[in-house]
């Protein structure tokens, strides 16, 4: 195991040299709301772009909200020149996820950085979630309208069977599972037009497919939630390797991705108790597909500091504070042995025992409340199986939100929040 102490971004230095052959690289976080894994994820991908020739970046974020963002940083015709605008317009709750000061500096900063290259080289941004069923609906009429009309009756056909339950997917979920409410058939039509489309080279295309994929991701994800249990998990970090192989698939060969998304989806499941309950993430399923010398996952963690999360589902953002990670954890081992910021990364013959065998790693979603610690927020890890490489900040700080407009609430999601 090598460990490099983090002052600078040039000490990022022993995780690019793990990363340069790799395909994939993913950046997790600990949390949805600390500055300091947002701002150094945010210098890692720098480095990763610039020097590596990574092509995209994609996140745990709805499609449609992060075409905005991605029209903004690739300087697409009609796209918002300050990326901060496109970022404001992000109405889903929860909205500090991605509509937050330590975001929109990285993306001004790629904004620039495309401005310097060609267009079909131009850096992406892109949202890999499956939530945006209204969304994405909404989005396909709109290029359908332009592009093809004569497939709009495909899209009004799903869209109407959707329309009884508005809002209200969980109503559709249930319905489900009573009487033949299913929309099956109308989205497996619908994406057929679709792909039919996105044959065609461009941009619109391919994004009206995805919003096509997200479609039909969200009608097994929500019937799935209702039923219970980890399947809608799997559904969704499905979708998320799905839509991870589509956009490395369109960037063309030789295409690099950087990842950013929760230590939950991003750490492979196997090192943790997720396998035992029959649950797989994002993680897990680029290593199967790309194999573990092409994919590199790096976690992030701290030992104590403050966070912006809810206390309830839906509920404002708070900014609380992080107690100390509690004893028997990877958190109180590592604060133990590296009071500061560290880099470290996996591998060799003289890893220490702590770093194969099973320890309490901290995970904190969107909804928190620090009075649970003794009892949650923690899942036994195997952290050097887990990750190859690992960002550490002994003490992390809450992100800057940016002015949020009226948001929406969905369903809590499984597990809570992440």
């Amino acid at each position: 195991m090598l460990v490099q102490r983090l002052g600078a971004p040039s000490d990022f230095d022993p995780l690019l040299e793990r990363a340069r052959d790799a395909r994939i690289v993913m950046l997790g976080e600990a949390t949805h709301g600390s500055h300091d894994y947002y701002r150094l994820r945010g210098q890692l991908t720098q480095r990763l772009i610039a020097e590596e020739g990574f092509s995209f970046v994609a996140v745990e974020g709805d499609w449609p909200d992060c075409d905005r963002v991605h029209r903004s940083v690739t300087a697409a015709p009609g796209a918002a020149v300050e990326p901060q605008a496109a970022l404001e317009r992000f109405e889903r709750w929860p909205t500090w996820m991605w509509a937050n000061a330590e975001v929109a500096r990285f993306c001004r900063w790629l904004r620039a950085f495309n401005g310097e290259r060609p267009e079909p080289e131009r850096v992406g941004f892109h949202g890999l979630d499956v939530y945006s069923l209204w969304e994405s609906m909404q989005a396909i009429f709109d290029y359908l309208g332009e592009e093809a009309p004569g497939s709009l009756d495909a899209a009004q056909n799903a869209y109407q069977c959707f329309e009884p339950y508005g809002r209200r997917v969980e109503e559709y979920g249930a319905a489900g599972r009573f009487v033949s409410a299913r929309c099956e058939d109308e989205v497996v039509w619908l994406l057929a037009r679709i792909r039919e489309h996105a044959a065609a080279d461009g941009a619109d295309a391919f994004s009206a497919w995805q919003n096509a994929e997200v479609v039909a991701g969200a009608e097994r994800y929500y019937r799935a939630m209702v039923a219970g249990g980890p399947e809608s998990w799997n559904v969704r970090d499905h979708h998320m390797a799905d839509t991870l192989d589509r956009l490395l698939e369109r960037y063309g060969p030789g295409a690099r991705g950087v990842v950013w998304a929760h230590n939950t989806h991003i750490g492979d499941a196997r090192a943790t108790d997720m396998a035992a309950d029959g649950m797989v993430n994002l993680g897990q399923l680029a290593r199967d597909r790309h194999g573990r010398e092409d994919v590199v996952l790096v976690g992030f963690g701290s030992h104590r500091g403050t966070v912006v999360a809810a206390p309830r589902w839906g509920s404002p953002a708070e900014t609380m504070i992080v107690p100390p990670a509690r004893e028997g954890s990877v958190e109180r081992r590592l604060h133990e042995l590296l009071p500061e910021r560290a880099v470290l990364v996996f591998g060799g013959a003289d890893q220490p025992g702590w770093v194969t065998e099973p320890l309490d790693h901290r995970a904190i979603g969107v909804v928190y409340d620090p009075s649970f610690e003794s009892m949650g927020n923690y899942q036994p890890t195997r952290l050097g199986e887990r990750y190859d490489g690992f960002v550490w900040c002994d003490e992390a700080t809450a992100l800057h939100p940016l002015a949020a407009r009226g948001t929406r609430g969905e369903l809590e999601t499984y597990p809570a929040g992440v």
